[in-house]
């Protein structure tokens, strides 16, 4: 089977070295191609600068597409679908926007487009969802989907250190981008969800911005140390409900008390989980980034269209309503402005620095928050887990 890689950054390199080192599991597999930038086209006997020699060469059947971004990305993806080659990516970014698209496609040109390694890096995430969701009806996805921002919480409470400080080490370890705009605030986990609810609900969910997505970015150790002494942690969460014909989606950081497996999950781990009617609760954990997992994930679809082993076809009909509100939950808010008239209409208890807002509508709440940090950009919130009821958290965190 001979492939062209779209990219050679850390994942292009992974796959490309993968599929040199490992002979005895990809002996098949031949990378005729590596796409690259013009003044880099010399760095390997396998570079070449054109997408039209890859597309118009009839013994290509893969290309990887590790570029990432949304374009031109979306349009090699299009192009090479349309040449009838299969297309795998990791590119999240861009199956959050075009997955419909995509999988249309695909299925009029008799391909496959794969994304194994676009969500939880080597945890076998969508393969998992697809094999629920072939016998089960998937209503509840949650999880730490986002390696950085779980590096960055993680090494907070173990070391002290500010926000600032473990960012720095997160960029410096290669975890965090010098833009972790997309992991610090959410976007990151925010594509992931989509695609998991794509999957799910086999309806297709896009981002866009009044989603109620909020991230880390103004927690302070002073947060990390008050909720650490009373036996609890921090995490930025993607979740998302589905009842009925509707469904709800949001990402913000959660509060855990300390014997859940949410709070035992650190460094860069990532841990996601499903309910499904029949089989209950599912929890997968493993790398959620890095070269080789990643490019790991990429080899096994690689491996599963040589092989013929085909995933499950979504086809994105269900006509499901995205409801903000459809959930409730107890939120701790720190500000220092005077915000408690905006919540009179719920119960509020003064706890420490925060007030605790109790079984306030998810989206209101978000909705709110935004109002809020108008007027101090440094307000930051974190959701209640839902196993902790509203005394036990309010007195734990008073004592």
């Amino acid at each position: 089977m001979n492939i062209a890689i779209l990219g050679f950054g850390t994942v292009g390199t992974g796959v490309f070295n993968i599929i040199k080192k490992v002979y005895h599991l990809t002996e098949n597999l031949h990378v005729k191609y590596v796409f690259v930038r013009e003044n880099k086209k010399d760095q390997l006997a396998e570079t070449t600068a054109s997408f039209d020699e890859i597309v118009n060469d009839p013994e290509i059947e893969v290309v990887v597409e590790v570029l990432g971004g949304l374009e031109p990305a979306h349009q090699y993806i299009l192009s090479a679908l349309r040449h009838h080659k299969h297309v795998i990516t990791a590119n999240k970014a861009v199956i959050a926007c075009y997955l419909e698209e995509f999988t249309k496609v695909a299925t009029e040109n008799q391909v496959h487009f794969y994304f194994e390694s676009s969500v939880g890096g080597g945890t076998p995430w969508i393969s998992e969802i697809e094999r629920a969701a072939r016998v089960d009806d998937v209503d509840r996805i949650q999880g730490i989907f986002n390696g950085t921002s779980n590096f960055i919480l993680d090494q907070m409470k173990q070391s002290g250190a500010t926000f600032d400080d473990v960012l720095g080490q997160a960029q410096e370890l290669g975890y965090a981008e010098a833009d972790p705009s997309a992991d610090i605030d959410g976007w990151d986990i925010a594509n992931k969800l989509c695609i998991s609810c794509d999957i799910a609900y086999d309806c297709f969910v896009s981002p866009r911005q009044d989603l109620p997505v909020f991230g880390i970015r103004n927690i302070t150790a002073a947060d990390i140390s008050t909720f650490a002494r009373q036996g609890y942690t921090v995490k930025l969460m993607g979740k998302s409900h589905q009842i009925g014909t509707a469904f709800d989606y949001v990402v913000e950081p959660t509060l855990y008390p300390s014997y859940t497996f949410e709070a035992n999950t650190h460094e860069n781990y990532n841990l996601i989980s499903l309910h499904g009617q029949t089989v209950g609760d599912l929890r997968f954990i493993g790398q959620g980034a890095g070269q080789l997992p990643t490019a790991n994930a990429i080899i096994q679809d690689i491996l599963d269209i040589m092989q013929h082993r085909d995933h499950l076809e979504r086809g994105f009909e269900r006509r499901l309503t995205f409801q903000a509100n459809l959930s409730k939950g107890d939120y701790l808010l720190r500000s220092t402005i005077n915000f408690q008239w905006l919540f009179s209409n719920y119960d509020m208890r003064k706890v420490g620095e925060y007030v605790l807002i109790h079984q306030i509508p998810v989206g209101l709440m978000h909705s709110l928050m935004k109002n809020i940090q108008e007027k101090d950009p440094y307000a930051w919130m974190v959701s209640v887990a839902a196993i902790s009821n509203e005394g036990v958290v309010q007195n734990a965190i008073l004592n």
